[in-house]
């Protein structure tokens, strides 16, 4: 998630054995975990490489189908929301808003991090494991591509999470929902030049 290791470049079992100073097994186990995330590709007599870069077409996909969910999911979030809930999500949210470390990319990193949690955090509220399951998994791949090509943390995306907050205050489902759909094509459109 760091980007320390590229997008599609092989990755050595001996050469973490050396750099982390630990057995194979560990290192084994580790990969074999990162693997079944699809962070990980390992071939057959080749060995393992980090997963590639998102393509144009997986982009796109992991946008319709974000699309199709989250904005509904959201809605049934407004609906079910308590006071602890709510705290927990505004707190997500301020520590997006707080300044890090000079370094972008750190700083970004710690950002879509932040904003993995509080988009689980609303998955996790609404109630539906499968789907809270299925689009934390994208959303790791969709994180290491933000990573590669959009290191700002821009003032409209936490504008829009201020959106969503303010309707799950008012309990305001048709406005969650709203609120969340405009989030979703809004962060597409900026990532979208990404690949001209």
């Amino acid at each position: 998630m760091a980007l320390r290791i590229a997008p599609g470049s092989r990755i050595t079992v001996d050469n973490l054995v050396r750099e982390l100073n630990v057995s194979q097994t560990p290192i084994r186990e580790a990969l074999g975990r990162l693997e079944g995330e699809g962070l990980v590709v390992k071939t057959h007599l080749v060995g393992y490489s980090a997963a590639p870069q998102i393509t144009r077409r997986r982009f796109d996909e992991l946008y319709e189908l974000r699309l199709l969910l989250e904005p509904d999911a959201t809605r049934r979030t407004a609906h079910r929301i308590d006071a602890d809930g709510l705290a927990a999500l505004r707190g997500t949210a301020g520590v997006m808003m707080q300044p890090d470390a000079a370094d972008e990319r750190a700083r970004y990193s710690t950002f879509a991090r932040q904003d993995a949690v509080f988009h689980d955090t609303i998955l996790a509220i609404a109630g539906n494991e499968l789907i809270r399951e299925t689009l934390a998994h994208q959303h790791t791949h969709f994180h290491i591509f933000r990573l590669m090509f959009h290191t700002r943390v821009t003032e409209e995306a936490l504008d829009e999470h201020d959106a969503i907050l303010a309707a799950f205050e008012n309990r305001d489902e048709q406005a969650a929902e709203q609120a969340m759909r405009r989030h979703i094509e809004r962060s597409r459109d900026r990532l979208l030049p990404a690949f001209d």
